[in-house]
């Protein structure tokens, strides 16, 4: 165990108390009250950003990054087509996808993580709400968004592509187009994809599922034709002012 390790530091984290195992049925309990608390305010908080397109991709990538660029281009995009961009609020390409927004007035949305190595949120936020559990922000990232975009990333943007693709395969959500920003990048994956379709793992007709692309534009008319036109995302929820609800720019 590194001297990092968040248990050996003596303060694991409750998410960490809570996947051991079996508890204390007052604590498991406690988590069910918590876990629906931090679901209510993601809902409050985001029932009206917009219709949105969220940006996956590494926190590590610095602003001198072509990656970093191709995202910022790709969120600015489409924030004039009037989506909100929403992205984990963190540095790198989350600051990215954040940043194009603002570049264009468009709606820039974080949903933050607390870990037990503090990741401060990029200054290019609107609305920012924070999550403990992982698994509640995952829904949240998800829930509010009519596409994805997946830049350069690790383990934490492989395991948020996945999880859209599988939604999306299983009918779990409805067919929103996905956006592998990098073709070299995604290229080695782009080939293991191939070889589960081959292995019989997944259908070919799974494949139309995703782009892989380098180009802002292509990235952009690929979310109207699957999305904005598709979903006939001009119809918007309306707030209602007496719960202090406010909503947020429609598609233009």
């Amino acid at each position: 165990m590194s001297s990092s390790d968040p248990v050996q530091r003596g303060h694991a984290t409750k998410e960490m108390l809570f996947l051991r195992g079996p508890r204390l049925r007052r604590r498991e309990l406690g988590t069910i009250f918590r876990v629906s608390r931090e679901f209510l305010r993601g809902f409050r908080k985001l029932h009206f950003v917009g219709p949105c397109v969220t940006v996956f991709g590494s926190a590590r990538i610095n602003e001198t990054d072509p990656a970093y660029e191709s995202a910022r281009a790709t969120a600015a995009r489409l924030g004039e087509m009037g989506f909100s961009i929403m992205t984990g609020g963190g540095p790198g390409i989350m600051e990215a996808g954040n940043r194009g927004a603002k570049d264009v007035g468009a709606t820039s949305v974080g949903c933050t993580i607390e870990l037990p190595n503090e990741q401060t949120s990029n200054p290019y936020l609107d609305v920012e709400v924070s999550f403990e559990h992982f698994f509640v922000r995952k829904v949240m990232l998800v829930k509010y968004s009519y596409a994805f975009v997946v830049a350069q990333g690790g383990f934490g943007t492989g395991d948020e592509m996945f999880e859209a693709l599988t939604l999306i395969q299983t009918g779990k959500i409805e067919q929103f187009p996905v956006v592998l920003l990098g073709v070299e990048y995604w290229s080695d994956l782009v080939r293991q994809i191939e070889d589960m379709v081959e292995a019989g793992m997944i259908s070919r007709s799974d494949l139309d599922l995703l782009i892989v692309t380098d180009d802002p534009e292509e990235a952009a008319a690929y979310i109207n034709d699957r999305a904005v036109q598709r979903f006939k995302l001009g119809d918007r929820l309306r707030p209602l002012r007496v719960l202090g609800e406010t909503g947020s720019p429609a598609l233009r």
